[in-house]
């Protein structure tokens, strides 16, 4: 059946099939101490706490001049500088009367109650003008104004990112529990499909969804294990489907999923587990077979590239977060503006589309030719237009966008 046939009674929403998808899911157990180095992607698997105030003492958030206020009532007061402070040193007490120089970032000297920034201070030897008026704690980071001793400063379920880790760093945390990687299995299936850096014989195309599909599962941080392109026989279905199953979280393939003669994943999956989702009303992507094998999921999406690449997103992505536990996994999405117009439609679609600025806002430019197979568009396009069901596009018209990332 073609992928573009029209909407049946039989097809499920996007929403529902998302539900049906997530709503069951629940995160591993397993978790892991790794050193935060090694922790970019990963989610975190219980709260952390800090051991100690950031910053660890008052400090100076500028180069400038420690005062006393009570030395500094009148502006165009001159004191003497007694003392220089940079960054890693800790000053002496400030006698009354003075003033010592300072550095961003160095211990503010007890006794001062301030800093004044040097664009505000005029000096001449030892001797300094303060040429503003200053308040009580001006330009003076205090300990533990960015965080307390003690509080949380990361959730379990946080996938963690650059700057998480640098806020560990900052800490003094060198490592950190998140949840173990996924075990995901991947095969391919299509006597049609070749490896790249093979030649092409009469009918055969390359294996794109593979690398597509990898990709994706490498930058959610999963341990793939790659069991190749299998034939076209039920028999050779049934034996990579059992040996995938046998010791992974997830099952994830691309083709044979439809009602074609050769389309035996569907039928392997029936035999061998469970089919409890299989049609869905959208375009790209009608067949995805969700079910279970073992103790495994099973992902089964389209076999055209960019089916593939979109139904991984919808789909895949949201249901690896939440396996991961991740706090946070379904897709984010914002208003645009249509720089195109679009019919009603039988099956919500997902159109590749690319923003641009405007003096209205975010215009979405539609990628000409939104074929299926068109896996060129996924490379030019910046995220996804989603159209509903029924729903007539106009040019201006505010419409859903998921951006790829």
């Amino acid at each position: 059946m073609s992928e573009d046939c029209c909407s049946s009674p039989s097809l499920i929403s996007v929403d529902e099939a998302i539900t049906r998808i997530l709503e069951p899911t629940t995160a591993v157990e397993q978790s892991e101490i790794i050193d935060i180095e090694n922790a970019l992607g990963r989610v975190l698997a219980e709260d952390v706490f800090s051991t100690i105030n950031v910053p660890g003492y008052d400090n100076s958030a500028m180069d400038g001049y420690a005062i006393r206020i009570a030395d500094c009532v009148e502006v165009g007061i001159q004191l003497p500088v007694t003392q220089r402070i940079p960054a890693g040193q800790m000053g002496s007490q400030l006698e009354v009367g003075t003033v010592a120089r300072i550095f961003t970032g160095a211990p503010i000297p007890p006794g001062a109650d301030a800093v004044v920034m040097q664009e505000h201070c005029d000096r001449v030897g030892d001797l300094v003008t303060i040429n503003k008026s200053v308040t009580m704690g001006q330009n003076v980071r205090c300990a533990g104004e960015d965080i307390l001793q003690g509080s949380v400063i990361l959730k379990a379920g946080h996938q963690l990112r650059p700057q998480e880790l640098g806020l560990l760093a900052s800490v003094g945390l060198a490592e950190v529990s998140v949840k173990r990687k996924l075990k995901v299995a991947t095969f391919f299936t299509g006597d049609e499909i070749v490896e790249p850096g093979h030649e092409l014989k009469a009918g055969q195309i390359y294996n794109s969804n593979k690398y597509t599909i990898k990709g994706l599962l490498k930058s959610l941080g999963c341990d793939i294990v790659d069991l190749g392109i299998v034939p076209d026989t039920l028999e050779a279905t049934l034996d990579v489907l059992k040996k995938a199953s046998s010791n992974a979280d997830l099952v994830i393939t691309s083709g044979g999923v439809s009602v074609g003669e050769e389309d035996y994943v569907r039928i392997a999956l029936e035999q061998l587990g469970e089919l409890k989702m299989w049609r869905i009303a959208m375009k790209p992507g009608k067949p995805v077979a969700y079910g279970k094998v073992n103790e495994a999921i099973f992902m089964g999406l389209p076999g055209n590239p960019v089916s593939t690449f979109v139904t991984f997103l919808l789909f895949v992505k949201p249901l690896i977060l939440k396996l991961q536990g991740a706090e946070k996994y379904l897709p984010m999405r914002m208003n645009v503006i249509a720089d195109f117009e679009w019919p009603s439609v039988k099956r919500q679609e997902y159109l590749r589309v690319r923003l641009n600025e405007s003096a209205q806002g975010l215009l979405a430019t539609l990628y000409p030719h939104q074929g299926s197979g068109v896996l060129s568009s996924a490379c030019w396009a910046d995220g996804l237009v989603e159209i509903p069901i029924e729903h007539v596009v106009k040019k201006g018209d505010k419409v859903d966008y998921l951006h790829f990332i």
